[in-house]
């Protein structure tokens, strides 16, 4: 739900599989005002809509919409943005594959101060090890499911799946 704005994204963005020039770049990243838009004034998922609008915020005020920085950003988005970066580099893009989820944790521990909450990626690497195969099952079967055929409307995707 965090990147339901990417249905106002053309697919020549989000498809594209090489870098994005400037302008592509600025355009994808209204998708976290238009997911905002979309989900504000539905009742049970108001709440949410800040997160919406906050999960691309970096913990060292780096990020966008609004260049938030530590404890301005919502507790909630702070944890999505480290669960969001675990999606992120363990499912396939058209710009590349897949990497390992024990290189996801490796990433996330990298960026931990800068990108995300130093306390938030404590919690999330101190998660007891006999979780993480469970872990790792479950985003390979969401991956397999996001890989699925995928109905057109317009020029946007929908489907099954994490939407990232």
């Amino acid at each position: 739900m965090h990147d339901i704005g990417k249905l106002g994204i053309p697919d020549g963005i989000l498809l594209k599989p090489g870098p994005l020039s400037e302008g592509e770049r600025t355009l994808m990243q209204q998708h976290v005002r238009i997911g905002f838009d979309v989900v504000k004034d539905i009742p049970f998922l108001a709440d949410a809509a800040e997160i919406v609008l906050m999960h691309h915020e970096r913990y060292d005020g780096g990020g966008y919409l609004r260049g938030l920085k530590g404890e301005e950003i919502l507790p909630g988005a702070r944890i999505f943005a480290v669960a969001d970066t675990l999606d992120a580099i363990t499912s396939d893009r058209p710009y590349r594959r897949a990497s390992s989820f024990e290189s996801a944790l490796d990433t996330i521990r990298r960026l931990s101060g800068s990108q995300f909450d130093p306390k938030v990626v404590n919690v999330f690497l101190n998660i007891h090890e006999d979780i993480w195969p469970t872990i790792a099952r479950n985003q390979r079967q969401i991956a397999g499911l996001s890989k699925q055929p995928r109905e057109r409307t317009g020029t946007h995707r929908l489907g099954l799946g994490v939407i990232s």
